[in-house]
Parts: structure tokens; sequence; C-alpha cells
């Protein structure tokens, strides 16, 4: 693959036509005056908007500008939200579903009109590029249109839970993951609370959960901090459910809390997503799939860190994934050359923080300084920026071969664009390096040999295994959920999305990774 240099001077950027914070901001205000106020978002609990909690100055990962902050709430005010959210959810839970479905796919109709304000917010908050925020954006309003068509088989036999569902979600995919979520709950019976991430995406939460409220549907959005609100948000006898997508660390304190009290429970979190090489000589295939591994900055769940490759290959391999990692395009997501010039096609643009920025700048130099070796750094100055911009949250790929034991990246995920490289000689060595992490949500293995894959993925502790192709969440009916430490509680996508949060007969036994079962669907 030959990687042309463009040795032209290089263009002053400027700030696309009507994407400012500022224009965005205005059109919240205009959209849902009751969310919004000039200058910060509202709590929504008791079925109203409340000016309570203390909101947090926050600042974009774009250029470090300020932008909203969670408005935090204490311990005890959030309490009062979940004994508020019991009574919605007694009441919902004795609405019709054809009623509720309609509510549901009117917020959907007010969700599509709003598209491009939500993504545009996406952008600001947690440095989506345009493409990828409008494609959460429309993940979420498919995925749950799908179930609007769909829930009558879904919920026969079935009722809603006892209490409403408490969503605890990452930052990373407010819509296709959270809001996308919370409505389906909904359509199934049940009032819904959702926790603001506290590292962005309180605006586009706000706006979101803004037009599901008028449609009458039961949604609770708070801000505050995990430990000031796990008390009420996860142990409350009040919660039926709870549901949560973070780290390890956070999540193995929620699965404590929701094993002890025997409560419902769906609790996603983070493995190491591997990609192993055995035997292969497709390397086109390879390396056209090389550059989309690194959307988003590899800031998702699903994202594939680590490459397992046979030392034999190596050459090969190299061959095929140095050309394609270096047509990689990082920036400004905003950044266009004229005011009215169509969005930058970018590859991602800033990691969530400058804080995350340099914990990942320092882990990639504590592994070289232990004898990692670098096969790739990106440099900031290829990327396209606004003149005088801070790019304090900006990290360029890079890719480690052979980080040292001791290192974070051997053994857990970055949550940026560090790729990691592990060489092996066996296949019983490919596939403890491909099990590093006790679980995984995904992984892949690319060989020639259907009999080989056949025999080896199944020894892969990852919930999906693809072939030579990369797995996704998945969106509709494609099943969801993890291996190991990677998840905990009810596996969901499709129908198990609706069982997790309905009650079955007497009995039942979800599909899910239990305290004391684990049963695949």
């Amino acid at each position: 693959m030959a990687i042309h240099h463009d040795t032209s001077p290089p263009q002053t950027l400027t700030l696309k036509s009507g994407t400012s914070w500022t224009d965005a901001w205005q059109r919240c205000l205009a959209v849902a005056p009751e969310a919004f106020r000039d200058d910060r978002v509202l709590n929504l609990w008791n079925a109203a908007w409340q000016a309570d909690g203390r909101a947090l100055p926050a600042s974009s990962p774009v250029d470090q500008s300020p932008i909203a902050g969670p408005p935090r709430l204490d311990g005890a005010t959030a309490q009062r939200a979940v004994r508020a959210a019991l009574d919605q959810h007694r009441a919902w839970r004795h609405v019709p579903l054809a009623e509720r479905s309609a509510r549901v796919a009117a917020t959907l109709d007010a969700l599509t009109e709003h598209r491009e304000l939500l993504a545009l917010l996406l952008v600001w908050e947690i440095g989506k590029p345009w493409r990828l925020a409008q494609a959460d954006v429309d993940r979420a309003i498919d995925g749950v249109r799908w179930y609007v068509d769909g829930i009558e088989p879904m919920v026969a036999g079935r009722a809603p839970l006892e209490g409403p569902v408490s969503n605890i979600a990452s930052w990373n995919y407010p819509m296709s993951v959270l809001v996308h979520a919370m409505l389906v709950q909904a359509l199934a019976g049940n009032a819904v609370i959702a926790k603001t991430p506290t590292d962005g995406g309180v605006a586009c939460l706000t706006l979101a959960c803004a037009l599901a409220a008028r449609e009458g549907i039961p949604v609770i959005l708070v801000s505050g901090s995990g430990g000031e609100l796990s008390e009420a948000l996860v142990r409350a006898p009040e919660i039926g459910c709870v549901s949560f997508v973070g780290g390890r660390d956070t999540g193995a304190a929620v699965a404590t809390a929701v094993a002890d009290l025997g409560k419902r429970h769906v609790l996603e979190q983070e493995g190491l997503n591997t990609w192993g090489i055995w035997n292969y000589t497709d390397w086109d295939a390879l390396a056209a799939v090389v550059p989309k591994l690194f959307d988003y900055g590899k800031q998702r769940c699903t994202a594939y860190p680590r490459f397992v490759v046979q030392r034999a290959l190596f050459d090969e391999f190299l061959a095929a994934y140095l050309p394609a990692v270096r047509t990689l395009r990082v920036g400004h997501p905003l950044a266009v050359a004229q005011r009215d010039d169509p969005y930058p096609t970018l590859d991602f643009g800033p990691v969530i923080n400058a804080a995350k920025a340099k914990e990942l700048d320092d882990q990639v130099a504590e592994a070289i300084d232990r004898g990692a070796v670098p096969l790739h750094r990106g440099s900031l100055s290829d990327a396209r920026f606004l003149p005088g911009q801070d790019t304090s949250a900006y990290v360029q790929p890079v890719t480690l071969l052979n980080p040292p034991p001791s290192s974070p990246l051997h053994h857990a995920e970055p949550f940026g664009p560090v790729d990691t490289i592990v060489l092996v000689d066996t296949e019983a060595e490919l596939l403890a390096a491909m099990n590093a992490s006790n679980g995984a949500l995904v992984a892949t293995l690319s060989t020639d040999d259907e009999a080989t894959y056949e025999r080896l993925a199944p020894q892969v502790r990852a919930f999906k295994v693809g072939q030579s192709k990369p797995r996704s969440r998945g969106d509709r009916d494609e099943l969801f959920g993890g291996f190991g430490a990677s998840w905990r509680g009810a596996f969901v996508g499709g129908e198990l999305l609706v069982r997790a949060v309905t009650q079955g007969p007497a009995g039942e036994r979800l599909p899910g990774n239990f305290p004391d079962y684990h049963l695949m669907p």
C-alpha cells in the first residue's frame, strides 16, 4: 500500500459554520427550555425538571473550552429521586402495551427530528467525529424502533419488574447504549433511572430525556459521583434491576452489592479483546480493516487493542499493518478549510480528556522504558487542528511490540489508540495470549484453515469470536454478553434485553453469568 505524503503547505483551518458550542447550546435552549437554563442543565426526577445539584465546571475534550457540567446531587436527594421513581414505575407498569409503544415511537420521531443537534452535542461533549456521532444517534433510534415493531411476543407471559431499572453507563455511547437501553426498558413496562456519566454527555442525555419525558415516558436523569449515589442507585430496595456499563474496578463493587442483595443485574465490564493471527495469508483483507479498528480512538468496549501474531508471520503482518495504520486521520472534529465545507472525515478526534491522554502517554513511555519495542508512533503535527487550539486531549496512534508483564498495557484494555502485539510460536501460546484478561466481550481469529478455526475458536474466552472479521456489540436481534470477569448478570440483545428487565415464570433462569450459574443462550 503506497503512502503519498502531501508536501504542500498546511492549510489554515476554521470552525464549520453553525457548529460552535454556543450554537449548540442556544439550540438546546430553544428545543427544550424546560430542561436547560442559560448556564446549566437540570436534573429530571419526580416527573419534573429540578434546579438542584451542584453544577461543576466542565471542558470539551475537543479544545478544552468550557461546556456544561453535570449538576451533581447528594446522596439524600438521590434517595428521594429513587423513591419518586418507584411511584412512577407502579403507575407505568399498568399502562397498556399499545400505549407504551405509541409513546416510545413518538419519542423516536422526536429524536429523529433533532438528530443533528444530538450528534453535535456528542462531538463537543465526548469528542466523537461527526460520522460516528451521527451513527451513535441513528443506532439508538433504529435499534429501539426494531423493539417497538416486535415487542408484543417478547413480553407475552411476562410482567414488568417490581421496581425501576437503574442505569449507570460509561460516557462513550450515550445514545446507542444508554438511551437505547432506557427506552427498551420503558417499553417493557419499567420506569428508568439513568446517572449521567461523570466524564461527558450530560447535554446530549438531557435533550434526549426531555424529548422522552414530553411523551410521558417515565425517565429519571440525575448526576453525581458514583460513590455518593451508589447507595441510592444500586442498593436502594426500590430498585428492580441495575444495568451497568463500565470498567472492572467500579463494576466489581457494583457486582458485590447486587449479589449481596440478590438483585436483578446486567453488568457489562471491560476485557482485553484480542485478534489472533495463525497460518494466515489474506493480508489485503487485514490491511483494509486495520483503520476501522481505530474508530473513535478505540474508546469502545468492542475495540481490539491486542494482536496475537504467529512469530513466523510477523514480517508479513507488519507489511500489511504498518502502511494501514499510517493512513489514520486525526484532528478537531469540526475543523474545515472553508466554513461551509462538509464535516471532516476523521477516524478519531481527542480521547475523553487531557488526563486520559497523559495516562496513555505515560503508560506507553513506561512500557518502552521496560522493554516494549515501538513499531509505530503517529505525530500530532500531521493532525488537523484549528490555529492555536488546545490539543492536550489528543493522542496519535501508537503500536508497541511485547509490552512487559509489569505494564497495564500487557493485561488491561487501554481505552485509547494504543495497539500492542504479542508474538507466539504454538497454538497453546496463542490461546493463552488471547485469554490474557480472564474473559472478553469479543475476539477474532484469522486463519486460512477452517478446521483450525473450528478447533481453536471455542477455546477463546470471548462471548463472540469472529472469523477473520471484527465482532461488534450488535444491534436488534444480535445477542451480547461476556465471559469471565468481562460480564456479570443477564445477557442482553434481542429478546434477551427484554427478558432481563421483565419477570417470567417462577424459577426462570435467565441466560447470563451469575454468581451461582453460567447459562449461554
